[in-house]
C-alpha cells in the first residue's frame, strides 16, 4: 500500500500492521499504524540502541496526552515545554535538547509541504528515486537515513513504488541484516546489531590502516 500503514495488502488480508521494532509491544503497535510516529523514530535513531530511538514515539505521544502523534500539535508546540518533554527522565534521547528541535523541525516542514500528513511524503510517489528523494529533505534525514526508511517502508510497512529496492540501496536487498528495515524480533535485532559491529571494526581496521 503506497498511502497510509494501517493494512497488510501484499497477501490479501486487512488488519494492523505488526512491527518489532522497538521491543516494546505498545510502542511497535503505534509505529505500524502510525506514518508520523515510525519517521520520529528514525530520525531518534542515532547515537541510541535502536529499541530506545523507536520507543520514542510512543513514549512522547503518552507526555502529550495522546495515543498518536500529531505533526500540527507538535509545530506549533512551545520549544521550552516541548524540550522539557524529552528531557523528563527517563529521556526519549542522548541528546534530548538537540532532538527534540530536530523533531519540531520535521514536523513543522510536514506542516508547510504535506499538510502535516506523514504519508503524504510516500502516497502519490511512482517510483523509489523520486521516493528517495523526498525523504532526503526531509529535516535530519541524510542519504544512509533516507535509504534506511526507504527499505523499512517497503519491506515491513507495505510502501513499494518501482525501483523501491534499488532506490534504498544495500538496505533494500532480501535478506540482509543491515538496518532497523531488517529487525522482525529478537533473533534479527541480534543479527543486525552483529552486523552494525562489524562495520564498525572493520571501518576502524581501514582507518588505522591509512595512518
Amino acid at each position: 500500500m503506497i498511502g497510509g500503514m494501517t493494512q497488510n495488502k501484499p497477501n490479501g488480508k486487512g488488519g494492523p500492521i505488526a512491527l518489532q521494532i522497538a521491543q516494546q509491544p505498545e510502542a511497535d503497535e503505534l509505529l505500524g499504524r502510525s506514518p508520523l510516529a515510525a519517521m520520529v523514530g528514525m530520525l531518534l535513531d542515532q547515537q541510541v540502541p535502536m529499541e530506545w530511538a523507536f520507543s520514542g514515539p510512543y513514549t512522547l505521544a503518552q507526555r502529550m496526552g495522546s495515543d498518536d502523534l500529531d505533526a500540527h500539535e507538535i509545530a506549533v508546540y512551545d520549544p521550552e515545554a516541548f524540550t522539557e518533554l524529552f528531557t523528563a527522565k527517563p529521556a526519549l534521547h542522548r541528546y534530548p535538547g538537540s532532538m527534540a528541535k530536530r523533531v519540531q523541525q520535521l514536523c513543522q516542514f510536514l506542516v508547510a509541504e504535506y499538510g502535516g500528513d506523514a504519508s503524504a511524503v510516500w502516497s502519490d510517489v511512482g517510483t523509489g528515486a523520486e521516493l528517495l528523494k523526498r525523504l532526503k529533505a526531509l529535516p535530519g534525514f541524510g542519504v544512509q537515513k533516507a535509504q534506511i526508511f526507504l527499505a523499512l517502508l517497503g519491506k515491513q510497512l507495505n510502501v513499494r513504488p518501482t525501483g523501491w529496492r534499488a532506490a534504498a540501496g544495500p538496505y533494500g536487498e532480501a535478506g540482509s541484516h543491515r538496518s532497523v528495515a531488517d529487525i522482525t524480533g529478537p533473533d534479527s535485532l541480534a543479527l543486525v546489531r552483529a552486523h552494525k559491529q562489524e562495520a564498525k571494526a572493520a571501518a576502524k581496521a581501514a582507518a588505522a590502516k591509512t595512518r
